[in-house]
């Protein structure tokens, strides 16, 4: 399949399926001209994974997200027991987000590529896929996430980082235990880089 017509048989953008392959969540190959072609079976493998992800419901928004001016946000963390407290933590903020959760880098791309959200907070450590990989796919030229913000947990120092090559410029990283002031600085901060250019347009 081409990238067009997985996008049609998945419902997400071009742009999205290619995010996809560059993270190695759909497998594909390139022609002699250069074009990338993805197997059938892996299309309906993910849409078979897809539908066992979208029928674990996620948390939904809390009062007041549905406004247009709610953050659109992405936590993705494998532990539950972090996850229920950066839920806890979203929820005491005063202005609205609209809170989205994935356990693994596989439903975190997935909710990306569905809810294009404004600002992404992640673990590096990941189960079953390369969280760095991952972060820069998002930030990589072309990828039409330019504005998305995104924020790194980890418990692995500078140096271990840049050993693993890096992490992109622009994305905050932080040690663990979880800043959870610093984060809600830099949601707010999003949040009003949002207002401004909604306000701009």
């Amino acid at each position: 399949m081409t990238t067009r017509q997985a996008g049609e048989a998945l419902g997400v953008a071009v742009r999205t399926v290619q995010l996809w392959v560059e993270a190695g969540v759909l497998p594909a190959w390139r022609t002699a001209g250069g074009h990338r072609r993805i197997a059938r079976s892996a299309v309906e493998q993910l849409m078979a994974e897809r539908a066992l992800v979208i029928a674990h419901p996620t948390m939904k928004p809390h009062a007041g997200a549905e406004t247009p001016r709610a953050l659109r946000l992405l936590v993705v963390e494998h532990d539950p027991e972090l996850r229920r407290l950066l839920a806890l933590m979203v929820a005491g903020w005063d202005f609205p987000v609209e809170l989205t959760t994935a356990a693994n880098g596989f439903e975190g791309l997935v909710r990306i590529g569905e809810l294009r959200p404004d600002m992404v907070v992640t673990d590096l450590d990941l189960p079953g896929m390369d969280a760095f990989q991952m972060v820069r796919s998002l930030k990589a030229p072309g990828s039409g996430l330019d504005d998305l913000a995104i924020v790194a947990l980890s418990d692995l120092g500078t140096s271990d980082i840049k050993d693993r090559g890096g992490l992109p410029a622009g994305v905050a990283v932080f040690r663990k235990p979880v800043p959870f002031q610093e984060i809600q600085a830099l949601a707010r901060e999003q949040r009003l880089k949002l207002l401004q250019s909604r306000a701009a347009a």
